[in-house]
């Protein structure tokens, strides 16, 4: 299916490359999914995409978590995500001035070189998101940056006034694709996505096929409903590579996510 019938409003109304490639991705694969794949070394990551590659959309790291970390070795993880067509998204979570941002997209993991996608804060002000832009900017690269709008940890203090702010930043940008939000409560991700309306998208964590609470205050919704609600991308962990059968797990999370939208647009 083209990109175009399958996202509907969404690709004709949002201007970022990044979005659209992710759309084009989603529509050739058949798959919604990001994989969250908190690892501990490159090769297991390694691993781990040539074991679900064929069934995910998008590659989400915490290049700080892996232990052997090394530009050659981890040059290894990119080309395996080229190999299986995915966005590398790296959840860095910036949230300092935009010069430090700027700074910290180099430094000894050098960020802005392969990542397509990072996450930032809103907290420290506005000038973040042109920061990490520069920081593309200083390799020849364009990127795309998803703000916190919300979280899906419990006790967090993403609260309303904060999530419009983010949203204000995000859509005076044209390095914001879009925006995180909270994939364990449909309601949540319907209310911002009226906030946000159809030029940007959302991507959700908390989401997992058996819904519930998990450890150290993570929450889950069912991935269906999220995207229902008005997600574009679900990010999934543990509900992946922490299961025996990992390329099957991926393969019901792709189709429950690409069900889930062919219903939303066939409304």
């Amino acid at each position: 299916m083209r990109a175009e019938g399958l996202w509907g409003v969404r690709w004709s109304s949002c201007a970022n490359p990044l979005a659209h490639r992710f759309m084009e991705t989603a529509a050739r694969k058949g798959t919604l999914v990001c994989l969250a794949a908190d690892m501990r070394s490159v090769g297991e990551l390694v691993d781990l995409v040539e074991e679900v590659g064929p069934h995910i959309a998008a590659l989400k790291t915490h290049v700080d978590l892996v232990d052997d970390f090394s530009t050659e070795s981890w040059q290894s993880l990119v080309d395996a995500a080229k190999r299986h067509d995915l966005l590398l998204f790296e959840d860095r979570k910036f949230a300092d001035i935009g010069k430090v941002s700027q700074n910290q997209m180099a430094g000894v993991h050098d960020i802005r070189s392969w990542a397509d996608i990072v996450t930032a804060h809103r907290v420290s002000g506005p000038d973040i998101v042109d920061g990490i832009a520069a920081g593309w900017a200083d390799v020849e690269r364009i990127g795309g940056v998803l703000l916190l709008a919300q979280m899906s940890s419990s006790g967090n203090l993403l609260d309303g006034s904060y999530t419009d702010e983010v949203i204000a930043t995000g859509s005076g940008s044209p390095h914001v694709i879009g925006y995180i939000g909270n994939g364990s409560s449909a309601e949540e991700v319907a209310a911002l996505r009226e906030k946000v309306g159809d030029g940007q998208m959302i991507w959700t964590p908390g989401v997992n096929l058996a819904v519930g609470d998990g450890a150290m205050g993570q929450r889950y919704g069912h991935p269906r409903n999220a995207i229902l609600a008005g997600s574009d991308a679900i990010i999934v962990g543990s509900g992946i590579h922490g299961v025996d059968e990992r390329a099957k797990a991926a393969a019901e999370y792709a189709r429950a996510s690409f069900e889930a939208l062919s219903e939303r647009e066939g409304e």
